[in-house]
């Protein structure tokens, strides 16, 4: 059997014009340069003793006029928003190893830290107390507050001391500070004679941060897990 010279072959293909490559598909859609051809070729062949209705022409073009408008303005918004994703994402990158307070019970004791915190009250009180469990759920403080005015009501405690609205308690856990490790803040309110348990923030350590496809800037919290930054309610 004799055989085939490849190169033979591709010479005969080459001179029948064939190609073995599929062709890309044409489009069939109309762009603004060719529209605009389109229109001058029939302005410059049209009988000048009976124009042609122009009218359908000039409308298109507005529209191709607007189509291209609202595209340049959709790329110039994304091109802004991503420079804006991009910074949001490098001013939260700042806040790693910072502190911040979100709304939460437990918070962590860091060795020579302080826990800060803070509480609303609707209305003024004539006795607050705070009371403070250890990850094992057992009381280990109960430290009585005594009467705060309505508002904001600020607290720092060290495992030792605590502090209300820059004011230093007697109150003492002792000697030495309580160890280190994950404690839960209770804060009551007597009003209208009942005692109310009160929202509590407390501050927790930025290990992390995230950004999100959709752009959402979580905060990945010491003790506390992701958070999203519309939470936060202090940057300490």
């Amino acid at each position: 059997m004799s055989q085939v010279n490849n190169n033979t072959t591709g010479n005969v293909l080459s001179n029948l014009n064939i190609n073995n490559q599929p062709k890309e598909p044409k489009s069939n859609e109309l762009g603004q340069t060719a529209f605009l051809e389109l229109m001058i070729t029939q302005l410059n062949n049209q009988d000048p003793l009976s124009p042609q209705e122009n009218t359908e022409f000039i409308a298109q073009l507005a529209q191709f006029s607007s189509v291209e408008g609202l595209e340049r303005l959709n790329k110039n918004f994304n091109n802004f928003s991503s420079s804006f994703m991009s910074n949001q994402a490098l001013q939260a990158s700042s806040l790693v190893g910072r502190s911040v307070t979100v709304p939460a019970e437990t918070a962590r004791l860091t060795a020579g830290g302080i826990v800060s915190g803070s509480v609303d009250l609707a209305a003024a009180t004539g006795d607050m107390k705070i009371s403070i469990y250890d990850s094992k759920g057992a009381l280990v403080a109960n430290i009585p507050v005594g009467g705060m005015p309505a508002g904001e009501v600020s607290f720092r405690w060290d495992g030792q001391y605590m502090e209300v609205n820059g004011e230093l308690l007697s109150w003492s856990a002792g000697e030495k500070p309580l160890p280190v490790g994950e404690y839960t803040f209770e804060v009551y309110a007597t009003q209208d004679g009942k005692a109310e348990q009160l929202e509590t923030a407390l501050s927790a350590n930025v290990n992390s941060v995230t950004l999100g496809a959709d752009g959402v800037i979580t905060l990945n919290l010491a003790g506390l897990g992701p958070v999203n930054i519309g939470d936060v309610k202090q940057f300490n």
